[in-house]
């Protein structure tokens, strides 16, 4: 099964209305990254066991870890988990700044240094959220 069926199969196994509010990100997300790298993580690590809630990734962000080494992983993450939905924006250095900017303006959400998390899309205002997920991908030079 390739990328975008893994995508799909995970957004319609959701429950509504959290399929739709899912469906209406992806594609939202594919607005602002057009042809950006899809990525599926099944949430589960080298011995199938879980360990994260399945994430849909967008984008191509590269880590750098301590010892130097690098790994390459998306940029935007869009994840359901059981009290609504995650947006995971990384390689913002300022970890305060997500908060800073767009919290007050989001609506019912929580954010913390990289993640904007919140009940249902008619609790947040997409376009505040569109504009942190662009921020992003500019302040890091990611796609």
């Amino acid at each position: 099964m390739n990328v975008q069926e893994q995508i799909n199969e995970y957004i319609t196994s959701q429950p509504e209305p959290k399929r739709n509010d899912l469906q209406v990100l992806h594609h939202r997300i594919l607005q602002v990254l057009p042809g950006c790298k899809l990525w599926f993580d099944n949430g589960k690590n080298s011995e199938n066991k879980t360990v994260s809630n399945p994430t849909i990734g967008y984008g191509l962000y590269t880590i750098k870890y301590a010892d130097g080494t690098t790994r390459d992983f998306f940029q935007i993450g869009l994840s359901a988990n059981k009290t609504g939905i995650s947006v995971y924006i990384l390689g913002i250095k300022d970890k305060t700044y997500l908060a800073q900017t767009f919290g007050k303006e989001l609506g019912k959400a929580s954010v913390t240094g990289y993640c904007i998390r919140f009940n249902n899309l008619k609790d947040i205002n997409i376009d505040i959220l569109e504009a942190a997920i662009r921020y992003g991908v500019e302040a890091t030079g990611g796609n």
